[in-house]
């Protein structure tokens, strides 16, 4: 069983002394440790690929679905819309409660929940069941994320934090590549319950992985005394640092989900793009993320994450206007720029999230990342939404004011380069506050 000493996020006594002097490139970390802190990664990254095709697979699954339950177009847009709206509800909830328990039992609580709700998907038998199925997921699920970063926040220090959230954010991409098409073809071959009953049973092998290795982190309980949950999410929501980095994941996702969800259609009926290549699109972005991922969030750790994410937020920004003002273009130069796009996108999100990570202290960390996660959720859903308002389908399937969802995607994208460098990390602001106090208290009185 893991000790959490072993997991200690802040260096012990004694510790070799940074290559680097004290900016924490490069630090000098025991190899046991380094292998400790490596399983525990890939252990988060792997229930966050279960959580991630999860909710990818209905879409696609959406033909079957309405052919077999009988539904129309709207009742299908609640099978999707429900997962986003209870995970942005049990993350408001879960950023009350989540910080009064140990970050493993949390943790455990939420992946069994998870496994639970996507076993119900599997057992449905008409809409209704479906559609409670996917809100005890949503429940569950969506606020798993969020739970996996406060974790790497608790267990890695500040240096070395993007490099984690980049292998973490890996299973995006790893979602995309492989889980996807495998539960599409499971579920052509087999019915759409299939993929849900494999995705859960696939899952209880790594939740037996996560009670031995996961330690109890219980650090940021020590001598905490407990306010009421209506008042520690009135405390979550009233401190000012904590907004501004709501307000960069807000901005973040609202950007990207008013063009992501519409890039497929654009591509089939602006572009020429076929049905059958959209999986090119999808695996060629899904590996340049998988190799992109890591290596963006080493060069956060190396650079400073405010100075990487303004430079991969920009190429972002301006590849959100190309992808949604392309003409019809060879295949090559679709899949391309939009693989570029999805890069560029999730490197943004590894910067990001490290910066809105290190804002909070440990002791806040669970209820705060799980409020952010209801963030996340609640944008993505109002961009989507104002995109879908704006564009318009023709007749013969081509999208019309794709160009104009991209421009607000890039002047909301631009926008967080602003906001990116008002968010100050936990520590400076500990490190100000000590300062001020040192220098308000009066000089003791000399002794004569």
């Amino acid at each position: 069983m893991a000790t959490e000493h072993a997991f200690r996020a802040d260096r012990p006594p004694g510790a070799e002394a940074s290559r680097n002097g004290e900016s924490g490139r490069n630090d000098t970390v025991p190899v046991e440790q380094r292998r400790r802190e490596l399983v525990l990664v890939l252990i988060l990254a792997s229930v966050q690929f279960f959580s991630i095709v999860d909710f990818m697979v209905v879409m696609p699954l959406g033909p079957q679905l309405r052919r077999t339950l009988g539904i129309d177009t709207f009742q299908f847009g609640l099978i999707v819309a429900s997962y986003t709206v209870s995970a942005g509800v049990a993350g408001l909830v879960g950023s009350s409660v989540l910080d009064r328990f140990g970050r493993k039992r949390a943790f455990l609580t939420l992946f069994v929940g998870f496994l639970a709700g996507t076993m119900l998907c599997g057992l449905s038998f008409n809409y209704a069941t479906l559609l409670f199925a996917r809100i005890v997921t949503g429940a569950f699920g969506g606020i798993l994320g969020g739970m996996a970063l406060a974790i790497i926040g608790d267990v890695f220090p500040e240096e070395r934090r993007g490099r984690a959230t980049g292998v973490l954010m890996s299973a995006f991409a790893l979602a995309s590549v492989v889980g996807v098409p495998i539960c599409i073809e499971i579920g052509t071959r087999f019915g759409w319950h299939v993929p849900f009953l494999a995705l859960a049973a696939a899952g209880l092998p790594f939740l037996l992985l996560a009670v031995r290795i996961l330690p109890p982190l219980r650090d940021h309980l020590d001598g905490r005394v407990h306010s009421h949950p209506w008042a520690q999410l009135r405390q979550t929501f009233n401190h000012a640092n904590h907004l501004r980095a709501f307000a960069l994941t807000f901005t973040i996702m609202f950007g990207g989900f008013s063009v992501i969800p519409y890039i497929s259609l654009y591509l089939v009926g602006n572009v020429g793009v076929t049905e059958h290549n959209l999986t090119w699109v999808y695996v060629t972005g899904g590996l340049l993320t998988l190799v992109g991922a890591p290596l963006i969030g080493r060069l956060a750790d190396r650079f400073g994450k405010l100075s990487v994410y303004r430079v991969v937020a920009s190429v972002a920004a301006c590849l959100m206007l190309v992808v949604t003002t392309l003409s019809p273009e060879p295949l090559a130069l679709a899949v391309g720029v939009v693989g570029a796009l999805m890069l560029s996108n999730a490197g943004r999100m590894v910067a990001g999230l490290a910066i809105v990570t290190g804002s909070v202290e440990p002791r806040q960390r669970g209820g705060f990342m799980s409020a952010n996660s209801a963030v996340q959720h609640l944008a993505s859903g109002l961009g989507a939404f104002v995109g879908g308002k704006i564009i318009v389908s023709a007749g013969d399937g081509v999208l019309l004011h794709f160009g104009r969802v991209g421009i607000m995607a890039m002047a909301a994208t631009l926008l967080t380069l602003w906001l990116a460098g008002r968010v100050r990390s936990a520590e400076s602001l500990h490190a100000s506050r000590r300062l001020t106090t040192e220098a308000t208290q009066p000089a003791a009185p000399s002794l004569r």
